[in-house]
């Protein structure tokens, strides 16, 4: 099977044996569960192209202060729920009275999901030496169902794309990319990361991306504006 875009209900196979994420069987028949992209392998998956972020624990994101309580800073998390950052969860001790003075509204920072309850009261930590404030480079929005499409297989698409811009990447789970290194760089970081967005569901893009990147394609689409972040090379396994 070709990769190929489907939307809910599609028939996608006779051979329930192969019926994998995404879809669903009826009748004997696999059917597409999703608006995204049909692809076969030993079963038949759909990967969406559309949708919110869920978070799950151990999830690495980068989140945006949006509200400050007695104990918590609420979190957007760019996803149908808030994140909570307890202060005791931040990676030094400090009284309720100061918070306002280490993560402020509208700081940005890279933390970790800690727990996810059932009625998704998401937990949020930066109780991790390599979780801090986010202060200088630049932040980009994604899609989250782009993120598989932004790391690539084994992690091949952020590799290259670290290797050359000489920058440092990190996708957050959330879809929220965090990026740091020269201006000129970072340019050509965003501009590359708005191609793998626009074109995650046409075949060849990683030679696309490579040949962009060599400077042998032409970016036809416009320049997403982003705005302020950090980063560094290797985070969490």
């Amino acid at each position: 099977m070709d990769k190929h875009i489907v939307v809910p209900g599609d028939f996608l196979s006779d051979d329930v044996k192969k019926a994998g994420d995404g879809t669903y069987v009826s009748e004997g028949k696999v059917y597409s569960n999703l608006y995204g992209l049909a692809s076969e392998k030993e079963k038949i998956r759909v990967v969406s192209l559309s949708g919110k972020y869920i978070p799950q624990a151990r999830d690495l994101i980068v989140a945006t202060v949006s509200e400050i309580t007695f104990s918590n800073w609420i979190m957007d998390i760019k996803s149908p729920y808030e994140g909570l950052l307890n202060v005791s969860e931040y990676p030094r001790r400090i009284d309720s009275s100061d918070m306002v003075k280490y993560l402020d509204v509208g700081s940005s920072v890279l933390v970790m999901v800690k727990n996810v309850s059932r009625s998704m009261k998401v937990e949020l930590t930066m109780r991790n030496n390599k979780l801090r404030p986010i202060t200088s480079g630049r932040i980009v929005q994604v899609s989250a169902v782009k993120v598989p499409r932004m790391i690539g297989r084994n992690g091949s698409m952020i590799s290259m794309l670290k290797k050359e811009t000489n920058c440092n990447i990190v996708v957050g789970q959330n879809g929220v990319i965090w990026i740091t290194g020269k201006d000129r760089d970072m340019d050509k970081a965003i501009e590359a990361i708005q191609i793998i967005e626009n074109e995650a569901h046409i075949d060849g893009l990683t030679d696309r991306i490579s040949g962009f990147l060599k400077g042998n394609v032409e970016k036809e689409q416009e320049t997403v504006k982003p705005a302020g972040s950090e980063i560094f090379d290797e985070l969490l396994d």
